[in-house]
């Protein structure tokens, strides 16, 4: 394997060898049992749990973050007076005054830039896109002065900063509101990428992300906000949040590896449960929550209990995260697969309008013909 490569992967640098791999050679790295593996990427204790929706999940961690750091503040389009247009910074301009939650002008180049420039000088900025849509006009301050700065500085100058809002299809919102940008910012060096499903996910990656002295993009999902999840006692202190790099299985299983992130992680559970039902297929449901780093560990984990991988993602099939995944199945567990890997992903169209024209492609089988078996 290239230097160049390893600097490509650094997250899978101990994963390589020069040899071809084979199985045993993965025991002493990945040796664990599914009761152990679980435990160690699950949630915190079951005591003391709450329903909270995606949404207030957010914002408390908005509120805990701007109350334990002066320098946190957050700009963006209707956050302050209106509290937001998905209600996520509801009450913390009340709370927090005008300094510290900033409405901005529509003019997503510019606030973006203003908050890049103040993490360049030592704050530590949450730029609200009220759509990643929107964020395509300032995707330069993105990528060329957030991502790149640190270095092209030689090290010298952080950016600190978090880049957050919704982020792929929406209910009838049409092309332009309904792309999902995970896998445009997951291939851009400097930035760290996460896409939460739950509301400890919400809490834990934003507090992360606003912790972390890189620039984070977050991308949340809109139809998500008034969904409510159960979140531990431990999830509800002021101090907890989730290590980016970190995948969660949501469902453990032997048959099947069904890697997905976003809401498509919610749409991948109730697939493996239909399959459990009907066809006795125990399906290992993966939470990936961190796109960039990615936990290639515990894929390649399940991969090698089940035999079997399925990636689910909402965004578009050409150079996605879909076909990233697959890939590094192939550089990293392709010993263990017993068949091809597949994907579920969004069609090869622009999202259409109407509801009833949904971005997923189906899967259809044919009707049987007279006399078939």
């Amino acid at each position: 394997m290239s230097a160049a490569r390893l600097l490509l992967r650094p997250q899978c640098s101990r994963l390589l060898s020069s040899k071809p791999i084979a199985p045993a050679r993965f025991q002493p790295l990945f040796a664990s049992s599914a009761r152990t593996q679980q435990k160690r990427r699950g949630y915190a204790d079951v005591s003391g749990v709450k329903e909270v929706t995606v949404r207030d999940a957010l914002n408390e961690a908005l509120t805990e973050e701007l109350e334990q750091n002066d320098r946190v503040f957050i700009v963006g389009e209707e956050v302050a007076q209106y509290n937001g247009a998905y209600k996520i910074t509801k009450g913390l301009w009340d709370r927090f005054g005008d300094k510290r939650v900033i409405d901005s002008p529509i003019t997503e180049s510019g606030f973006c830039g203003l908050t890049v420039g103040a993490a360049l000088a030592g704050l530590h900025p949450v730029c609200e896109f009220m759509t990643f849509n929107f964020a395509m006009q300032a995707i330069d301050q993105i990528i060329n002065s957030a991502a790149k700065t640190h270095y092209m500085s030689g090290g010298t100058q952080p950016c600190n900063i978090t880049f957050r809002g919704p982020n792929g299809f929406a209910s009838g919102v049409a092309a332009q509101h309904s792309q999902d940008y995970t896998s445009w910012y997951g291939s851009i060096p400097g930035l760290k990428v996460v896409a939460p499903w739950s509301s400890e996910d919400a809490k834990g990656l934003l507090k992360a992300a606003i912790r972390d002295p890189n620039p984070v993009v977050v991308l949340e999902n809109e139809l998500l906000y008034g969904q409510a999840f159960p979140m531990s006692a431990e999830a509800q202190k002021s101090d907890f949040a989730l290590p980016f790099g970190k995948a969660k299985i949501e469902r453990p299983g032997k048959d099947l590896t069904i890697v997905s992130l976003s809401r498509c992680v919610g749409l991948s559970l109730i697939a493996a449960e239909k399959l459990h039902k009907n066809y006795g297929v125990e399906a290992e449901v993966v939470n990936l929550r961190s796109v960039k780093p990615m936990d290639v560990e515990a894929i390649v984990m399940s991969i090698k209990k089940t035999g079997h991988l399925l990636v689910v993602e909402s965004g578009f099939p050409s150079f996605g995260v879909a076909s990233e995944i697959m890939a590094l199945a192939m550089e990293y567990a392709f010993d263990y697969l017993q068949a091809p890997a597949a994907r579920v992903t969004g069609a090869e169209v622009p999202t259409p309008y109407g509801k009833t024209l949904p971005p997923h492609l189906r899967f259809v089988y044919p009707k049987k013909q007279k006399g078939s078996v």
